[in-house]
């Protein structure tokens, strides 16, 4: 039997979920069918991340019949990366519906807004990359500096982040994957990995 996934993603591990939780629950309570739920921590500028690659998985091999989102913005911030997954979609015969969005992919309408959607959330990603760059560049200016560690410190790793990179390794996911969702860069995920 198809299940409909339910997908929720947040940009940072210092974000949560709680404000697309009470509607997405609302909404799978009134469901009938099965429902399975996904969730990422993770960057919207790309589609390679944990939750989403199970998720589209299920979805080539028929076992979803429908995602349904808090908002399209949640499911990527590309428009190209958007569009090409709302094709996706419907060659698998997969419905998208975002609640807060009123958007339901299996009508034209919901086709036309899917794509003006993709563009706009694309948009807000391109402005605040620009906010974020104006803001640096008057920090320079006045002289401050920012970033990483001292060469030849390590971040200290907890217990519980090197737990998470191994099985997430096991699992099979990219190094780059799982350095964002541990908050690690990727040459201490590879050294966890590696046993130092």
């Amino acid at each position: 039997m198809k299940q409909t996934a339910i997908y929720m993603r947040v940009s940072s591990s210092k974000q949560d979920t709680k404000s697309q939780e009470p509607d997405l629950e609302r909404w799978a309570k009134a469901q009938e069918g099965p429902v399975i739920w996904f969730r990422d921590k993770a960057t919207g500028k790309t589609m390679e991340r944990p939750g989403w690659s199970k998720l589209e998985a299920a979805i080539h091999q028929g076992r979803i019949k429908a995602v349904v989102v808090w908002r399209v913005d949640r499911l990527g911030r590309t428009a190209k990366g958007l569009t090409a997954l709302f094709d996706d979609l419907r060659q698998h015969k997969v419905n998208l519906v975002s609640l807060k969005d009123g958007l339901d992919l299996a009508t034209p309408a919901g086709r036309l807004m899917a794509n003006v959607l993709a563009s706009v959330a694309q948009f807000e990603t391109e402005v605040r990359g620009e906010r974020i760059a104006a803001g640096q560049a008057v920090a320079r200016d006045k002289g401050k500096r920012w970033g990483g560690s001292k060469p030849g410190v390590r971040k200290r790793v907890s217990a519980e982040q090197a737990r998470t990179v191994i099985r997430m390794k096991a699992d099979g996911e990219k190094i780059s994957a799982i350095a964002r969702v541990v908050g690690l860069s990727r040459p201490t995920v590879r050294s966890v990995l590696a046993g130092k």
